[in-house]
């Protein structure tokens, strides 16, 4: 086994955090998600496609804040954009600047769900934005989701602390399996207000999947049938499969639809878009109102982002870098003798690790991403990565050589 890295002050922190912050730092960036002595806990800075930690360690990072950056860290024509706004106009008022109508107008531009647009700051606002607007243009209750939604009551995996009467009104059903929504429809169809569906399928630590053909035209013609706004969770495929979104990529137009993360590059903003018929409740009928979803800052970084993003032809860099990748990746697994799979290439690449009756996997999992992040690669074991504009082909060509060595380490661990 390689050498262990030095974390001794990002442990520190996270001994002194315990003690003033429940579970030290947020979620799902809690050491179990990862691999706990083995991970950094706390990141000092970053610069293009990589991260350095507080002990000095610098990774190639291909989690890139769990989705935000598409083009890198520290982008300085977008951070400048937002630097001249705060020092020459500000951007947290009582009343709104024009901004937010140049960026409503570009988004329409580009999603062809986008009649109309509200802007908030994180993908589960946006989410639950869109259930609200679903229940009270169609004035039903129910509502069948797939995939993950976010934080908030109706949604969230983790229930303590919410009564079951604020989720017992939603459903669940697996990604790419019509016959399962279709069953739910046949017993709940006129009372489903929503289908809320992610169009890449990315359930929890499980490997990352694509719409089977017709599966998005089925779910599709089910909500036309039964009078049910389809709304697609576009948080993580939004600005990254297509500058329309994977509703653009594969071809089939939600009602509703929600973007977040690589819109603004790491700045927080997140957006509700739909065709006018659903959105106009939102005028009078159903109430969101927050102190800082208006601030410009966000929208300006997103309005800089967006034109790059056009301007430079990022989104077919990044996926010609992800196919490089992947074809190494796929040759490293191909030839690695153990149980895996590669799967979200080009975009969002993930190794896992196949479920066995003997429950070796829950061992070699760790260990791998052990041997991975001593390498300094940082993917993370629980959830798919991504490729970003300036990761170079030196570093996946890198990183695929470490991901090689990594499971040759494993066979001398067994």
């Amino acid at each position: 086994m390689s050498k262990k890295l030095n974390l001794d002050l990002s442990e520190k922190m996270y001994a002194n955090a315990l003690n003033v912050i429940p579970g030290a730092v947020a979620g799902i960036r809690r050491p179990y998600n990862f691999v706990p002595g083995e991970y950094p806990i706390y990141f000092e800075s970053a610069k293009g496609g990589r991260v350095t930690d507080v002990d000095g360690n610098e990774y190639i990072d291909y989690l890139c804040a769990y989705g935000p950056i598409i083009i890198g860290h520290r982008e300085e024509e977008i951070d400048n954009a937002v630097i001249e706004q705060m020092r020459n106009k500000g951007f947290c008022f009582s009343l709104t600047q024009p901004v937010q109508n140049k960026l409503a107008e570009k988004l329409i531009e580009l999603i062809p769900s986008a009649e109309m647009v509200v802007f908030v700051k994180t993908g589960s606002d946006a989410t639950s934005t869109a259930i609200r607007v679903a229940r009270a243009a169609t004035e039903r209750t129910k509502v069948v989701r797939c995939g993950y939604h976010g934080w908030h009551d109706w949604c969230v995996e983790v229930k303590g602390g919410i009564p079951q009467k604020l989720y017992e009104d939603v459903y669940e059903f697996h990604y790419n399996d019509l016959d399962e929504l279709e069953e739910i429809m046949k017993t709940h169809g006129d009372d489903m207000a929503a289908i809320i569906v992610t169009p890449v399928g990315h359930p929890l630590a499980e490997k990352v999947q694509m719409p089977k053909p017709g599966f998005l035209e089925g779910v599709r013609a089910l909500a036309d049938k039964y009078g049910t706004a389809l709304i697609f969770d576009e948080i993580r495929s939004g600005f990254r499969f297509n500058m329309g979104g994977a509703q653009k990529e594969f071809g089939v137009t939600p009602d509703i639809s929600v973007f977040g993360k690589a819109m603004g590059n790491g700045y927080p903003i997140g957006t509700v878009v739909g065709k006018k018929e659903f959105m106009k409740v939102l005028a009078d009928k159903v109430f969101l109102s927050s102190t800082f979803f208006p601030n410009s800052l966000e929208q300006v970084a997103c309005l800089k982002t967006i034109e790059i993003l056009q301007r430079d032809n990022v989104l077919d860099v990044v996926r010609k870098k992800g196919e490089f990748f992947a074809k190494l990746v796929e040759d490293v697994v191909a030839k690695c003798g153990f149980d895996v799979e590669f799967s979200g290439a080009p975009l969002m690449p993930f190794i896992t690790f196949n479920k066995d009756k003997d429950g070796l996997y829950k061992k070699l999992r760790p260990a791998f991403y052990t041997e991975l992040i001593r390498r300094k690669v940082f993917l993370q074991p629980f959830h798919h990565g991504y490729v970003c504009y300036r990761h170079t082909e030196e570093d996946l060509r890198y990183s695929a050589n470490m991901i090689a060595e990594a499971f040759e380490a494993l066979k001398g661990d067994l």
